[in-house]
């Protein structure tokens, strides 16, 4: 299978250690680090936009998702708002991370730290159509719980 590119540029003050890669052969998500001034202290059930250093280019058939590492938030509680979030292809700006503490400690995010991971994805093309009616299925309009426990 070949691999497809996406175009990487470092963002403010960001060096190269905060481009992102896979820590290892298997993995899927690209570790995204925390572009803070020193530290960032998350107390319980506060929010915080984070920066990561990075923009990126990609080709028009693709996003990049934004999500949580479990070991954060399994360990400490600290997951992501908005998740997985969303990157356009065609967004050229910095990204950025909603972390949240949902720990009953706080939690230092200091410069540098993996704080979250970018998935890859392929998309495509849709065109939404107006109609009077959909067809019907066995779930019909069973939403939340329909389907049992």
């Amino acid at each position: 299978m070949s691999e497809w590119k996406v175009k990487v540029k470092l963002v403010g003050d960001a060096d190269p250690s905060f481009i992102p890669e896979r820590k290892t052969d298997g993995a899927v998500g690209f570790d995204l680090r925390a572009r803070v001034d020193g530290e960032l202290v998350l107390k319980p059930f506060e929010r915080a936009l984070i920066p990561t250093g990075i923009a990126i280019s990609m080709p028009p058939w693709m996003e990049a998702q934004v999500r949580p590492r479990s070991g954060l938030a399994a360990k400490h509680g600290v997951t992501l708002l908005n998740s997985p979030g969303t990157v356009d292809p065609d967004y050229r700006g910095e990204i950025k991370v909603i972390a949240i503490n949902l720990g009953s400690d706080e939690f230092r995010v200091r410069r540098g730290d993996r704080i979250a991971q970018l998935v890859f994805s392929r998309t495509i093309p849709v065109s939404l159509e107006t109609v009077d009616e959909l067809d019907e299925t066995a779930r019909g309009k069973g939403g939340f719980g329909s389907t049992g426990k």
